[in-house]
């Protein structure tokens, strides 16, 4: 295998699905709103926010391995880093290489979209790049701006930021709608940043499990599971997403079920299976 395809491993590529997932979930509401899909201009951002995500994908995993944190932590299927890596150091650069030009791809990409459709997008894409950037050095020593930073990369960025892209406009079902990847893509980091308590706080990390402990963790995953749950439910009582869009709750509903630390990982699990699903399915109905 080489060297390239190897460090393509700290994209973490199973993880990039929630990407089109989100994607699709803009594409939906700017198709139940009315208005058709220029193919080039939703190419553009389907590679825009696939390269957004493969990039700060690199950046943590390169900044991580610098640290030292990479080697103190015990990874599990959902947290602790891809392990490309630790067990591949000789290709540092080349990930920090992968980072860079995807990070560009992402920039290049959203220069165009925001010269056809003006500033709010531009203003959109830079804090999306600011997130990229910051979220492993800095943001993730705020314990509330990282827990929300996930879920509005997502959220309102992505899912808002496509149907700006595709039809130059911003519906009232975009910005609710946005709310159900907001709420659950916080949940999926959420609940990752536990098994890494331990590595985290010796480099320096303060995300809200180091800060607030486990049982404050589960209460902050069961208010934005529920938060979920009232944001679809409003949605339809106010007409703004169709009924078959409710399928949304069945994964998120089941994600209320209570976390131990006994039952952590397979609940890690179906949190990452929600965080995909729902928005997805939310998307589905709007698009069939």
């Amino acid at each position: 295998m080489s060297n390239l395809a190897t460090a393509s491993g700290s994209m973490r590529p199973p993880f990039l699905i929630l990407t089109p997932a989100c994607l699709l979930l803009g594409i939906g509401n700017t198709l139940h709103a009315g208005h058709s899909l220029d193919l080039l201009i939703t190419a553009l951002v389907i590679i825009a926010g696939l390269s957004a995500h493969a990039s700060v994908n690199l950046f943590n995993e390169y900044s991580d391995f610098k640290s030292g944190l990479d080697l103190k932590t015990v990874r599990t299927p959902f947290s602790g880093g891809s392990g490309t890596l630790p067990s591949n150091p000789t290709l540092t650069k080349t990930v920090l290489a992968l980072a860079i030009v995807t990070l560009l791809i992402t920039i290049v990409s959203g220069l165009y979209l925001s010269w056809l459709r003006g500033w709010e997008l531009l203003a959109m894409g830079l804090t999306g790049v600011i997130l990229i950037l910051f979220y492993t050095k800095w943001v993730n020593r705020w314990a509330w701006l990282c827990l929300i930073a996930p879920g509005l990369a997502f959220g309102p960025i992505m899912v808002v930021g496509t149907e700006l892209a595709l039809s130059g406009q911003i519906s009232i079902t975009g910005m609710v709608t946005s709310l159900v990847p907001f709420f659950v893509v916080n949940n999926l980091l959420l609940l990752n940043q536990v098994p890494d308590v331990e590595a985290d706080k010796s480099v320096g990390r303060n995300h809200f499990p180091i800060r607030f402990g486990f049982q404050k963790t589960v209460i902050m995953h069961q208010i934005f599971s529920s938060l979920t749950v009232i944001t679809l439910v409003a949605a339809y009582v106010y007409n703004l997403i169709p009924v078959l869009s409710l399928i949304a709750l069945l994964p998120v509903a089941i994600n209320l079920r209570s976390i131990s630390e006994e039952n952590l990982k397979p609940r890690m699990a179906f949190n990452v299976m929600t965080a995909i699903t729902a928005p997805a399915l939310t998307a589905g109905a709007m698009l069939f």
